[in-house]
């Protein structure tokens, strides 16, 4: 891709002349932010400027999201999302003031990470037929915890609710640094969450991984089992990470960042020390990251519909 690409996107003239913003619409220290840190380093290095990263929390990633939608179409602010939550809030917020499809030039997917579904040992639960056995014993006494309201950890959530036909009760957290301490005493019995954050937690037998949520199993952990085959068959949910600038940015600007990001992407120590926290990193085209944005903003919007799932 980084070979048929640098022939048609020479770099625009005069650009970059200053450091570069990329913004990511979540606090420090989870995938996302990680992600973000590793990639404005390596793309640094390719531009000849720094790449100065932006951490933007708030309102389960609105607030970050719009803060690009609104910026200068100058090249000079680009935005990390976190592609499925990004997708979720198009459906699930009554009034929000960006579109991820009109307000946006796409640039590059950047990796995907595989939520997992993880519980404290007390419970007894060895696998997803295991829970779904309790949950339909228990209905409405399980909880899950999650990294925020109307993100896509509290969807994947509801969405095994809908797929096992199950009523685990939803408990928002203002991330995953808020809730893990609660969920490694016990007071919150499970989790839908990104990998990473939980990945010694398991290794020292102080939580239990009980399923992957994404298509195939991770090399991080490899006998633990996905959702789909432990009993539902499609049931998919990946953490998506994608670079994208405000809508009007020039085309020249948008095709030599896609370049540059997807050729960061191939670098091997920015693999080796993503793939370590479980991030895959992927490059793609502008044409292809559009085309996922939009399968995206269709699969959760359905969920949010049969689950008639509102704000809280």
């Amino acid at each position: 891709l980084a070979a048929t690409t640098h022939a048609q996107s020479p770099k625009p003239a005069g650009y970059p002349a200053k450091p570069v913003r990329l913004l990511v619409a979540y606090p420090a220290g989870g995938s996302a932010d990680l992600m973000t840190r590793v990639l404005a380093h390596k793309l640094g290095e390719r531009i000849g400027q720094q790449v100065v990263v932006d951490n933007r929390p708030g309102a389960a990633g609105n607030i970050g999201v719009e803060v690009v939608a609104k910026s200068p179409a100058d090249g000079y602010t680009l935005l990390l999302g976190a592609l499925g939550s990004h997708a979720v809030a198009m459906s699930y917020y009554a009034k929000i003031n960006f579109d991820l499809r009109t307000d946006f030039a796409a640039v590059s997917m950047a990796g995907t990470t595989t939520n997992i579904v993880v519980v404290h040992p007390a419970l007894p639960v060895k696998n997803i037929k295991d829970l779904i056995a309790l949950a339909k014993a228990r209905p409405g006494e399980l909880n899950f915890a999650s990294s925020g309201t109307g993100g896509l950890i509290h969807l994947t959530g509801e969405m095994f609710n809908q797929a096992a036909k199950v009523k685990l009760v939803h408990v928002p957290y203002k991330g995953t640094a808020l809730f893990l301490p609660e969920l490694l005493k016990g007071q919150i019995a499970m989790a839908f969450d990104t990998i990473a954050p939980h990945l010694p937690f398991i290794k020292a037998g102080k939580l239990r991984g009980v399923a992957v949520t994404a298509g195939k199993r991770t090399p991080l952990l490899p006998d633990v089992p996905t959702v789909a085959e432990s009993g539902l068959p499609g049931f998919e949910s990946v953490a998506s990470y994608a670079v994208f600038v405000p809508a009007a940015t020039p085309k020249d600007i948008v095709a030599y960042l896609n370049r540059e990001t997807v050729a960061a992407l191939q670098s091997p120590d920015l693999k080796e020390r993503l793939s370590a926290a479980g991030i895959d990193p992927v490059g793609c085209s502008p044409e292809e990251l559009e085309r996922i944005v939009r399968a995206e903003i269709a699969k959760w919007a359905q969920v949010i519909r049969n689950g008639g799932i509102t704000p809280e």
